[in-house]
């Protein structure tokens, strides 16, 4: 069992920004639950798919240092006069009105804000910058309780952010044309992106009769809609911490 420490950075501007410890808390637990496959709704996955459900074995747990060793509640709050930031890592710098990351190697670090343009989130691979490594979601969208919104209100944007962040690409490969391909041989292969609350099956590129996956948390469905990684997934994310992320792991 691998016990990731992580660093929650609130950055905040409105009242409703400044999220609370119980709703950071919630998000955390969410993660445990998805990640160790001891989410109540895996009970929903289709009959033919149920086998590939499988405890990856990777937990995550407030840092309780901080990179000087003194205790902490692995929540940081930070002023801000941004409105929205974007993609573009803006959140992750004091110089942008954000907050720099603490050492990338020792914690992941997951900050929470305001996003433009109806973005929820967004990670970073393993391999990138140290100075920008790590996950970023709309307030509104991080955690199951306090300010989030529905249909993003069970967690699941920080739990796809955390796939990516731990090697695993979209299920439908980001091409839209049955070209692409997520490099794990059990997700089928999906046409594009699957938004909202798919009916099962849905069939598309000659994949049926089960068609997509689309509960998968690495597709773009509601998060009532998602409650499955598959053993394929679990063993790049378990080989993501064995290679490029093993500081992170203890390894």
């Amino acid at each position: 069992l691998i016990t990731i420490p992580v660093v929650v950075h609130v950055v905040h501007r409105t009242e409703d920004e400044n999220i609370s410890d119980a709703q950071v808390k919630s998000q955390i637990s969410v993660l445990n639950k998805d990640f160790r496959a001891k989410n109540p709704d895996k009970s929903k996955v289709p009959a033919v798919w149920k086998s590939l459900v499988v405890d990856s074995k990777i937990q995550f747990a407030l840092a309780t240092k901080d990179p000087r060793g003194k205790q902490t509640t692995g929540i940081t709050r930070t002023a801000t006069t941004v409105e929205e930031f974007g993609p573009d890592n803006g959140v992750k710098s004091k110089k942008t009105g954000g907050v720099n990351p603490w050492p990338a190697d020792r914690y992941l670090n997951m900050w929470v804000c305001n996003l433009s343009g109806g973005l929820l989130g967004y990670a970073q691979f393993p391999g990138g910058p140290t100075k920008t490594d790590g996950v970023v979601v709309l307030f509104s969208a991080f955690g199951s309780t306090g300010k989030v919104n529905p249909p993003f209100n069970k967690g699941r944007t920080a739990t796809h952010e955390v796939g990516h962040y731990l090697g695993l690409r979209h299920i439908w490969g980001d091409r839209n044309d049955c070209t692409g391909s997520d490099f794990v041989a059990d997700t089928p292969p999906h046409q594009q992106a699957n938004t909202g609350k798919p009916k099962f099956p849905q069939i598309t590129c000659n994949n049926g009769p089960n068609g997509d996956m689309f509960m998968n948390y690495m597709d773009y469905v509601d998060d009532a809609s998602m409650f499955m990684f598959t053993s394929g997934q679990v063993a790049r994310m378990n080989a993501t911490l064995a290679g490029p992320r093993k500081k992170l792991a203890g390894l």
